[in-house]
């Protein structure tokens, strides 16, 4: 599938899709992403999840310019995919936020809803309240990235959430070594894995993004019905790919450097899966 076909594609499905439409009729596209990884300690996990799912998600999903609010807890994935966090990829040496058990994302319309007021102010306005849950979080890491390229896959998304993230994700966030591999990269996603995306069954939609603020420089995000899907049609078909010195993939594979736990595996906690 050629770049030219792959923007008509996304058009297409997008168009039959029922997104969300403005005031003037043109569809509400979530272009811009912001996204929270961290962890949390046993002692206080418990009641840190019950105020985010009752008060801290919902209080986002209110915020203006904010489109959907979804929350994951990490599932690790398969062998393939513990084999390349562990074996294969490159890490960080500066000190980046090592959050790997949860991650939070927020969409938006553009990236700008997030710059002002700045994610990094913490509460947002809600109050000392807030402040002090926040405060229990650790290895924060925080992104702002724009959406460069994204395809549908077979997979419906479920009307019942909108344009929110699906009920199975997998999430990487990545630097690459060198000028080259930034090329490399870029015709990878575009010639090879978003096409292979938009056939893989299960899938609902694969979203490449380039940072606007935050470590990473990419990120992707691939959406799943179920983790089961993932699993079967997308680690074991395609990410095993990474492990075989005569493809494509793991050329990439080798010349990225990903953040810790990077890519995330995880399962939507936030809105409820029905």
């Amino acid at each position: 599938m050629t770049s030219t076909k792959l923007r008509e594609h996304s058009a297409s499905r997008a168009a039959a899709s029922g997104l969300r439409r403005d005031a003037a009729g043109d569809p509400v596209v979530d272009k811009g992403v912001w996204a929270t990884w961290y962890d949390l300690e046993d002692g206080r996990k418990d009641e840190f999840l019950a105020w985010m799912h009752a008060e801290y998600l919902p209080f986002l999903r209110e915020r203006p310019g904010y489109l959907w609010v979804a929350h994951y807890e990490s599932n690790g994935g398969g062998a393939a995919m513990r084999h390349l966090r562990e074996k294969v990829l490159a890490r960080p040496d500066e000190d980046v936020g090592s959050g790997t058990q949860y991650l939070m994302l927020v969409g938006a319309a553009t990236p700008e809803s997030f710059l002002d007021p700045s994610v990094l102010e913490p509460d947002l306005g809600g109050g000392p309240r807030h402040l002090s849950m926040l405060a229990l979080r650790r290895g924060v890491r925080t992104g702002v990235y724009l959406e460069q390229a994204r395809v549908t896959g077979p997979a419906p998304r479920d009307p019942r959430h909108g344009l929110t993230s699906a009920p199975a994700i997998q999430m990487g966030s990545l630097r690459m070594r060198t000028v080259e591999g930034e090329f490399d990269i870029g015709r990878w996603y575009i010639q090879l894995r978003l096409p292979d995306m938009a056939k893989t069954p299960g899938c609902i939609a694969a979203r490449k993004y380039v940072s606007v603020a935050g470590w990473a420089k990419h990120a992707i995000l691939y959406e799943f019905a179920t983790l089961e899907d993932r699993m079967r049609h997308f680690e074991e078909a395609q990410e095993a790919k990474g492990l075989d010195p005569s493809h494509w993939t793991w050329r990439i594979a080798r010349t990225t450097v990903h953040a810790p736990g990077s890519p995330m595996v995880g399962v939507r906690s936030w809105p409820a899966i029905a």
